[in-house]
């Protein structure tokens, strides 16, 4: 008898499918087609090394000066004034924000309470005539509370009110005098007595009488004392 021959088929089944006899891909994204973990390409991983990572710039915290070509000029101020950055950025703002005003300084007899106030040399000054300003003699000038700083002292002051409460009478515990107060017109700002200034920064005094007696009346139809403590 000759050789048994094998079919076609049979050749084909056992070899596998047309490709050689390799075995079929898996689907697309399986673990067979990936490449193997920690491995990459390598001139990628060669031009990743050759290049130097970008440099993150520094962030710059909120409200930081960006001098630029004025910093050494800015730097050398500090040390001719012998003044911290703080201390040179109040003056350069209060430059700006108070053009036209001086900086008064007073408080009261004894010392014990200190103060500053930016306003005008020239003081328009109210004299009320209502019952505690009359035996007070509480004449006095309004301002912004943001142009009035208390140096020294605050564990030093008591307050007097009466009626509505809203003004509010201060006065050192020590000597009793009344250098400032909150106005029950302008309890958002301060009123200044004048002559508890120190000397040398006031110009000229006008004095404006207001009838306190009849306070409601005489605010309400005023056309300048409210605004007088916005900003």
């Amino acid at each position: 008898m000759g050789k048994a021959r094998r079919s076609p088929a049979a050749a084909a089944t056992r070899k596998g499918p047309q490709s050689g006899g390799k075995k079929p891909a898996g689907p697309a994204g399986s673990p067979r087609d990936r490449p193997p973990k920690g491995k990459g390409a390598p001139r990628q991983r060669a031009r990743d090394a050759e290049e130097p990572p970008e440099e993150e710039e520094e962030a710059q915290p909120a409200g930081a000066l960006a001098l630029g070509a004025q910093q050494e000029r800015w730097l050398q101020f500090l040390k001719r004034q012998r003044v911290s950055g703080e201390e040179a950025a109040k003056l350069l703002l209060d430059t700006f924000e108070y053009q036209g005003l001086v900086k008064h300084t007073g408080g009261c007899h004894c010392g014990s309470v200190r103060f500053e106030v930016w306003a005008s040399a020239d003081l328009h000054v109210f004299d009320c005539n209502c019952s505690i300003c009359l035996k007070k003699q509480n004449r006095h000038f309004i301002v912004p509370a943001s142009r009035f700083k208390l140096l020294k002292g605050a564990d030093n002051l008591a307050a007097y009110t009466f009626n509505t409460h809203c003004a509010k009478h201060t006065f050192c515990k020590t000597c009793g005098v009344q250098s400032f107060y909150t106005p029950r017109s302008n309890p958002d700002g301060y009123g200044i007595a004048p002559h508890c200034l120190d000397e040398g920064t006031v110009r000229s005094v006008t004095l404006e009488s207001i009838n306190g007696k009849e306070w409601e009346k005489a605010i309400k139809a005023h056309p300048t004392i409210k605004s007088l403590s916005k900003q």
